[in-house]
């Protein structure tokens, strides 16, 4: 791609958030509400040595890396989960759906899950070279606390107080508002450089879990001794793992090597729920070969008919009335 069409992608991209975003009127009487700012897989879409992907030619088919927002309207503060690379893009949106009550990037609090690209590099434009930010509280596991504090260029932010690692703890509630309460719970997953976790955010009126990425439901059912299906009925909101639709959607590979749960298992294994239960569920972080991120495709129809969701960058979800 050259330098004029990708300035012609880049404006592309940002019209269509400016777009969307005046749409999406705030939620009347919510104190507590989520935000949904990219719904793809780290590298988002169109994704790099893929010169086929129809987002090339029409930006407004392009997605950002899996990250959400939850905003305590009472208290005015804003808590960011998962720094993707496409947080430039993702504050945005949420400026424009959730102003931030003073300057800066409005951030209180950031909690990342786990240690792969698309989770946590956009805190390198935290630093002197992007926003200079000052002091933000980031919520990681002690593994991944190590992690950035001794490697660079992770470690210079912490050094300049750009950061202020908050280190957390497996089934241990920290409170981030008067309103919100965060939960991490470790889950199965590829942990190179750092522990992986789900979250469940708590507020005086529901349960959600965040979970993008983990290997294996029958794995973290072992571990913790919760099935897929319980979890469903104890919880309000749950955003999942959808980064394959199926097998056989990369070419040349062994998907068999690549594990994540496939939306089409995911779907089978909650199918004996009722349709208010299976309503709970919202795929994320999504591959740019999975077809679901197309909200016409036959396959996110398929999603719907079952009843289930799709989750899509600009949703939004009351969490306390």
């Amino acid at each position: 791609m050259n330098a004029q069409k990708l300035m012609q992608f880049t404006r592309g991209l940002l019209a269509l958030v400016i777009l969307i975003a005046p749409a999406l009127a705030p939620a009347e009487e919510c104190e507590v509400e989520l935000f949904v700012l990219g719904a793809g897989q780290d590298a988002g879409a169109p994704h790099i040595g893929y010169p086929d992907d129809p987002a090339w030619a029409d930006p407004a088919l392009g997605q950002t890396a899996t990250s959400i927002a939850v905003v305590d309207h009472v208290a005015g503060e804003r808590f960011l989960f998962e720094a993707t690379p496409h947080v430039t893009r993702q504050l945005q949106l949420l400026d424009t759906l959730a102003p931030a009550d003073g300057p800066g990037l409005g951030l209180d609090g950031v909690f990342l899950t786990h240690a792969h690209i698309g989770h946590y590099a956009g805190l390198m434009y935290f630093g002197r070279e992007g926003a200079g930010a000052d002091g933000i509280p980031v919520f990681v596991m002690p593994r991944f606390a190590a992690f950035l504090q001794g490697n660079g260029p992770w470690s210079q932010l912490v050094k300049l107080e750009n950061i202020v690692i908050q280190p957390l703890a497996a089934e241990t509630p920290v409170q981030a508002s008067k309103g919100i309460h965060v939960t991490p719970l470790t889950v199965p997953h590829r942990d190179e450089f750092s522990e992986t976790v789900g979250f469940v955010i708590v507020t005086n009126a529901s349960k959600t879990l965040f979970l993008p990425d983990l290997d294996s439901w029958d794995e973290w059912a072992q571990a913790s001794g919760i099935d897929l299906a319980t979890r469903v009925v104890e919880l309000d909101h749950l955003f999942v793992d959808a980064t394959f639709f199926q097998d056989g959607e990369l070419t040349g590979r062994d998907m068999s090597e690549i594990p994540h749960p496939r939306v089409k298992d995911t779907m089978e294994r909650l199918s004996g729920l009722s349709p208010e239960l299976r309503q709970k569920v919202r795929f994320i972080h999504y591959n740019h070969t999975n077809p679901i991120r197309f909200p016409a495709s036959p396959e996110s129809a398929l999603v719907s008919a079952r009843g289930f969701d799709v989750a899509r960058a600009g949703d939004r979800l009351c969490l306390a009335p």
